[in-house]
């Protein structure tokens, strides 16, 4: 298990005020918002700024981005109040730095999609700009919400110096086995998480969240 103990939780593809509620209410770190007009899962960010201004504090808004322009970035991230930018698609480690330029409060988080031809010279160049990875499955023409795993043996190959969040097909199903054999910083759901693309149903979001927190609890029962 990683070393802080405590695994960080985001939940992505809020698009409800309810459903982030329920989110919020069963103990989420984070919420991720899409601001990628193809994503069946886009919010405005009209809409991204009402939920985020209801949020209490310590619970973290991500951004989620799609090789969109850095100015159109930095913009919706001061209108909406995210604190977190993940970047899920080709953007380079120049690309990196130059947002980082301009919003220097944020985090940046780099979404590198894994599959059999990724290595550690793919990831390697972020090191110095990012503050760490997610990790989800590589699909041909997909850029994210698969809701399919991946080999999480893979992962040791890439050889991270930075912290990561596994993403990828997660449920309270399959959280468990995921937790124990990748030991990441944090993990990341939605699709295994809907009723449909951005509705969330709340019982498996309180499934998934407790079946996290029960894990931690046997691992330091274990430990000690």
């Amino acid at each position: 298990m990683n070393t802080h103990c405590r695994v960080r939780i985001k939940i992505c593809g809020i698009i409800r005020l309810a459903d982030a509620l329920c989110a919020v209410e069963a103990g989420v770190d984070g919420l991720g918002f899409i601001f990628a007009a193809k994503s069946p899962r886009t919010i405005t960010p009209e809409t991204a700024k009402a939920i985020i201004d209801l949020l209490p504090p310590l619970v973290d808004a991500v951004g989620v981005f799609v090789d969109e322009e850095p100015g159109q970035v930095a913009a919706i991230v001061r209108e909406c109040g995210i604190n977190i930018i993940q970047l899920h698609g080709a953007e380079s480690p120049a690309y990196c730095r130059k947002l980082a330029s301009l919003v220097a409060h944020c985090k940046l988080l780099k979404a590198i999609r894994v599959g059999e031809r990724t290595t550690a010279a793919d990831v390697a160049p972020y090191d110095a700009v990012v503050h760490a990875f997610l990790l989800d499955t590589y699909q041909k023409n997909v850029v994210g919400g698969t809701g399919q795993t991946f080999d999480w043996t893979l992962i040791d190959r890439l050889n991270l110096t930075k912290p990561f969040l596994l993403a990828g097909g997660l449920d309270a199903t399959n959280i468990g086995e995921a937790l124990t054999r990748v030991n990441p910083y944090g993990v990341d759901a939605n699709s295994g998480l809907e009723d449909a693309p951005g509705h969330k149903n709340h019982g498996h979001i309180r499934r998934f969240i407790a079946a996290v927190r029960t894990f931690e609890a046997e691992f330091l029962s274990g430990w000690r």
